[in-house]
């Protein structure tokens, strides 16, 4: 799959902007629902509800999905770079049993550096720095009983078109796709997003939720919430509902 943005290439003027847009807009495939689950849907993200609790919606992997993610099992995926700390702890429910913590599950999590650059990839039109050889900011763990997984790494930075987001990807323990989602983060004054600023880049140009191509139709049920600041670091915590 091809980044749907390029970085500083796409401003120049790229003629295969429409076809990247294209390939990287929302993921239209719905999750199965049990005879007992019903489903809604709002623009092309679906949701399925059980109850009262509401499947995360199923969005595309983007652009950089990991090659390998059994190999990166680890809580800290901070490797060499550099930026303010985030902590980032997901509590996975099942949607099929009344929101019961999802023991046992697999969750991998991907996001960009504060560049807005990704690992695995790179060295092309789509990313002009070439980090096919490195794997930072990528990693799995296991739920334990209460549904959760932790992870040690860094606040994201953006890049053209996206806001800033984590993508998550849920198995089951023997490997069969739950969910893939994406995390979005709360913006505004007094926002973590507003604190850190986009780092050197700033935030002139940054796509706000809104008006992302991946959030715009909705992101309630993947909007994270985020506390602390710029000197102690940042803690990201969300729920997300999976049909399992």
């Amino acid at each position: 799959m091809q980044r749907k943005y390029f970085l500083k290439s796409l401003l120049a003027g790229a003629a295969a902007a429409p076809a990247l847009l294209a390939a990287c807009s929302k993921d239209e495939a719905s999750p199965t629902a049990a005879s007992t689950t019903t489903t809604s849907t709002t623009g092309t993200t679906t949701t399925s509800s059980s109850g009262s609790c509401t499947e995360a919606p199923t969005e595309t992997e983007g652009p950089f999905p990991t090659h390998t993610p059994a190999s990166y099992v680890r809580a800290n995926i901070v490797d060499d770079r550099t930026g303010y700390p985030l902590a980032i702890k997901i509590n996975v429910t099942n949607s099929k049993s009344s929101c019961a913590a999802l023991a046992g599950a697999l969750v991998d999590i991907w996001h960009c550096d504060r560049e807005g650059n990704y690992s695995e990839y790179g060295g092309t039109s789509m990313q002009s720095t070439n980090y096919t050889s490195v794997h930072f900011l990528r990693g799995r763990q296991t739920t334990d009983s209460n549904g959760l997984v932790a992870f040690t790494s860094i606040f994201p930075g953006w890049y053209s078109g996206r806001a800033t987001h984590i993508h998550v990807h849920i198995y089951t323990s023997s490997g069969t796709s739950l969910k893939v989602t994406q995390i979005a983060f709360p913006e505004g004054t007094g926002s973590a997003l507003a604190a850190v600023n986009g780092y050197s880049k700033g935030l002139t140009g940054y796509t706000s939720n809104a008006s992302d191509n991946v959030f715009s139709d909705g992101y309630s049920l993947e909007l994270a919430t985020v506390t602390g600041d710029t000197t102690n670091g940042f803690v990201l915590t969300i729920t997300l509902a999976v049909a399992a």
